[in-house]
């Protein structure tokens, strides 16, 4: 007997079927915004992520030297071979690009509650414009997806922030700082015990006076954003608050100004970010990890030697997510379903087969007998797998020129004749034959 590999998950038939019910969900909202959907391969380059991604990710790669001496990478995340593939046939794409795709992702970090070494997201990305409308309707995808998903208004909000507002903050004190190690140290602010917060952004170059002021600075109220522009006072923070308002008033236009909350110790720890980022969370806070987070990285593009090129994008999992509808109760059951099971007593294959394939051509989910089991065994199949209605394909059936259709919530069935089933009914069951 072997064992799976810690961090690795087995989704058996039941689970899987919830599973696709909030994937297909998810791909289904974004093709109606007129996002594309992609495909991507699980290995690229380990240097790609060593100059892209930042060391955090970087420390969790798996990682090898293949055959040809190559050393590659499974993919930990997406956005990276996104703006590769963007880079090799920009010129052909028209702008803004819209792209979704749903895949697993590896990294080798600490297995817990929400959290695999293989785990699977939808990416949705825009690439091409740098309008606070395309924040915005990234931000509407995801409250639409949600929604769709069962989730309220009261079920989950989105954390927004802007990355050159933490930027040019801390570009503002008299230091030398690591600026991007102090915002990964933002990004844990509400993770970590608070003087082991403090002494992370200490070791960035803050004084003890400093991380104080800069940490009251993150509680600033949205009412109140203008003073950070006049505390840093700097042409870049001003455009920072400039953008991070316009991009919720256009959230309010997008219908999605009601999730959204200011929170300016969001931060993302992803080195690429450069604009507005969010995390969604359960706003009940009995889900305590973020659900999923985004933003906008408008220089990666040309970091990968394509022109400059804007881009903001979004990427719900399916480890956390999971926990937030299993929360608020609308998590999909995790069961199968069939419509039909063709059952067949005797030499009746061909009759049977021939049922099934014209139940199959109407868009059911059609089961028959492939094992040579008895009559009892086979219902209890049916039963096993949730059938609605099984047909009775028998020999003594057949010597009738008929068929038995059985209910088997209710138990009750009838005989019907042989030239009259499927008939004219798209799905026909027990109550439209009896």
């Amino acid at each position: 007997m072997y064992d799976g590999v810690k961090g690795f998950r087995d989704f058996y038939p039941g689970e899987m079927a919830a599973r696709r019910t909030a994937i297909d969900t998810l791909e289904d909202t974004a093709r109606r915004y007129g996002f594309r959907e992609i495909g991507t391969p699980a290995l690229e380059r380990t240097r790609m992520y060593e100059e892209k991604s930042g060391a955090e990710v970087v420390e969790q790669l798996y990682s090898f030297t293949d055959r040809g001496g190559r050393d590659v990478a499974l993919a930990p995340e997406l956005t990276p071979t996104a703006a590769r593939m963007v880079v090799a046939k920009g010129q052909a794409l028209s702008k803004p690009i819209k792209w979704f795709s749903t895949r697993p992702f590896w990294r080798y970090e600490a297995v817990q509650q929400g959290r695999f070494r293989e785990f699977y997201q939808t990416n949705v990305d825009v690439f091409g414009s740098s309008e606070p409308a395309a924040d915005a309707e990234v931000l509407a995808y995801a409250a639409d997806a949600l929604t769709a998903l069962g989730l309220s208004g009261e079920d989950f909000e989105f954390r927004v922030s802007h990355r050159d507002v933490l930027g040019g903050l801390l570009e503002a004190f008299d230091a030398e700082i690591d600026v991007e190690r102090a915002i990964r140290a933002v990004d844990k602010r509400a993770k970590l015990d608070p003087a082991e917060y403090r002494a992370l952004l200490a070791d960035t170059g803050l004084s003890e006076a400093q991380v104080n002021e800069f940490d009251a600075l993150l509680d600033t109220p949205e009412g109140d954003l203008d003073e950070l522009a006049t505390f840093a006072g700097t042409e870049r923070v001003e455009r920072a608050v400039e953008n991070l308002r316009a991009v919720l008033d256009a959230t309010a236009d997008f219908g999605a100004r009601e999730h959204c909350t200011l929170s300016l110790d969001t931060a993302r720890g992803l080195d690429y970010y450069t604009g507005v980022v969010f995390e969604c969370f359960d706003a009940t806070g009995e889900v305590g990890r973020s659900v999923f987070g985004g933003g906008r990285y408008d220089d990666l593009i040309e970091g990968f030697g394509g022109p400059p090129t804007p881009a903001v994008g979004v990427a719900p999992g399916y480890s956390t997510l999971p926990l937030l509808m299993q929360r608020a109760g609308v998590w999909p059951a995790e069961e199968i379903a069939t419509d039909y099971y063709v059952l067949q007593v005797g030499e009746t294959r061909p009759v049977a087969a021939r049922i099934a394939r014209e139940l199959r051509d109407r868009g059911h989910v059609v089961e028959t007998d492939v094992s040579g089991r008895s009559f009892g065994a086979q219902l209890n199949y049916a039963d096993s797998i949730a059938a609605e209605t099984v047909v009775i394909v028998g020999e003594q059936d057949l010597a009738e020129d008929a068929v038995t259709v059985k209910d088997m919530d209710s138990g009750e069935q009838t005989q019907v004749p042989l030239d009259g089933f499927p008939g004219k009914h798209e799905r026909p069951t027990y109550d439209d034959v009896a």
